[in-house]
């Protein structure tokens, strides 16, 4: 069985990002372009937080109506759960399991380095289960 996966192997690196002070419809359309529900925000080239398409809907409402004057830091998360890259990946995994967190901001030397969401947890964790089946498969052999 090989080791357990790290943080930098799972996570999608280099992300995107929006600056905080972009219109709303900015980030909405950048993140459909790219096909992605998790977009990080910076000021002035800083990481800040983290936008979702969750957000961004819980924002505008059930009728999408965009208010000339929204900006992302108008639906970006406050708090946004930011680890380290050499963060062991089950600890990772645990906080944002006892939070109900979707997604995590990896930073290295406090620099944007990737973002790790729930999608990319059960692709690791698939492969993980795939590596197992073929032990056993060796082992009945």
């Amino acid at each position: 069985m090989r080791d357990p996966p790290k943080l930098k192997n799972v996570m999608t690196p280099f992300p995107y990002s929006v600056d905080c002070d972009a219109p709303i419809e900015q980030a909405v359309e950048f993140m459909r372009e790219h096909k992605i529900r998790h977009l990080p925000v910076t000021t002035k080239g800083a990481l800040t937080s983290l936008v979702t398409d969750r957000d961004i809907k819980l924002v505008l409402g059930p009728d999408f109506a965009y208010p000339r004057d929204l900006k992302v830091r108008d639906a970006m998360v406050k708090d946004c759960y930011v680890v380290d890259l050499a963060t062991p990946l089950h600890t990772v995994l645990r906080h944002m399991a006892e939070h109900r967190i979707g997604s995590a901001v990896v930073t290295r030397r406090g620099k944007l380095a990737g973002v790790f969401t729930s999608n990319d947890a059960c692709r690791a964790f698939a492969d993980v289960l795939e590596d197992i089946e073929v032990i056993d498969d060796e082992d009945a052999a």
